[in-house]
């Protein structure tokens, strides 16, 4: 871990007493998890579904082959875990790993008791502010109570190889995986927004994210040139690369670090961000997913027509206007059939 910053600068930072993910949540992804905190007795299924598998396995493996931060091993790391779960008031500090990987990972893993690992290809190559938005960002995901859905991708990926031999069953899977696919690039985004709000640094989020992109010395990027690959790939302008946009997408959890990147800057930039700072935002004990559930669908649904609508992609305007075309038609269509006739009409 690159120590160029104070760890003890926490103290500077705005707490979130008992701050709701419904605060800071990606609208598509908000609308994913009220929908599943509303039906009744779902989450303990797909609990019980999870459970299937060891997840206590899973803790026993982290024990036997990672290091387990704490005040006596990795304490500047220890202390970064214990302030950012502070400062999201998480009622539990999630238990840390180091694992040693050359490849740079995180991720919260678990659901009765979620855990963090992350890799020591990771650690060594961000700051320590870097490294405060990565822990947040997971303690986002368990705040938000990702770990569900995403036991449950994982797993359904696991059976995914085994089905190869049943073409119906495949495609089945296949759609449900690319729904939960999408819900969880939509989730990272939400995380991404906790892992702000925990560190409150959006320059040091957006050094996460140049690093993840290819970053390995930030005095040979230009910070303007890199945002500007955002804005070139959601805007170009021939189809056929808007169709290669969709087939490197599909079956990724993750969005790419450009578009991550572009995307956590405008929440930073937003009135919605500066509002949680000054205090206003919602919380845990007003959720009430009943009553919120149509709201919070109709927020997903927004959120997917603003960007739809946009979109300078030119598959996405054409899905866009053919969509259009067909419902003012059927509109229009429907209005003739239903409205009633005069039985002396005018002649014209």
């Amino acid at each position: 871990m690159t120590d160029n910053s104070d760890v003890s600068r926490s103290t500077s930072r705005v707490r979130f007493p008992r701050i709701s993910p419904r605060a800071y949540e990606h609208p598509a992804d908000r609308g994913a998890m009220a929908g599943l905190r509303a039906v009744p007795g779902l989450s303990e299924v797909l609990k019980s579904v999870a459970g299937l598998f060891s997840e206590r396995g899973e803790r026993l493996l982290a024990l036997a082959s990672a290091i387990r931060v704490g005040e006596k091993q990795y304490p500047k790391v220890d202390q970064l875990r214990r302030e950012t779960a502070e400062v999201l008031d998480l009622d539990t500090v999630p238990n840390l790993f180091i694992q040693r990987d050359p490849r740079a990972n995180a991720m919260a893993v678990g659901i009765d008791e979620p855990f963090v690992v992350i890799t020591t290809g990771l650690v060594e190559a961000i700051d320590t502010e870097s490294l405060r938005f990565v822990i947040g960002h997971e303690m986002g995901h368990i705040l938000s109570g990702h770990a569900v859905l995403r036991t449950i991708l994982l797993r359904l990926r696991s059976v995914q190889q085994t089905m190869a031999l049943l073409p119906p069953g495949a495609l089945a899977l296949r759609a449900i995986l690319a729904a939960l696919n999408e819900w969880y690039r939509k989730a990272e985004l939400t995380a991404d927004r906790a892992g702000l709000l925990a560190g409150q640094d959006p320059a040091a989020a957006l050094r996460t994210h140049l690093y993840l992109a290819g970053a390995t010395d930030l005095t040979q990027i230009d910070i303007p040139s890199f945002l500007q690959q955002a804005k070139e790939y959601e805007e170009v302008d021939d189809v056929r690369d808007s169709i290669h946009k969709l087939r490197n997408v599909e079956g990724m959890t993750h969005p790419f670090a450009v578009v991550r990147a572009a995307q956590l800057q405008r929440w930073a930039a937003s009135d919605e961000y500066r509002d949680i700072l000054t205090g206003q935002y919602q919380r845990r004990d007003d959720d009430t997913p009943t009553t919120n559930l149509g709201e919070d669908l109709r927020s997903a649904a927004k959120s997917y027509k603003e960007s739809f609508t946009t979109s300078a992609d030119p598959l996405v305007s054409l899905l866009n206007t053919v969509g259009s075309t067909i419902t003012d038609t059927a509109g229009k269509v429907f209005t003739k059939f239903t409205t009633p006739r005069s039985e002396n009409p005018t002649p014209n």
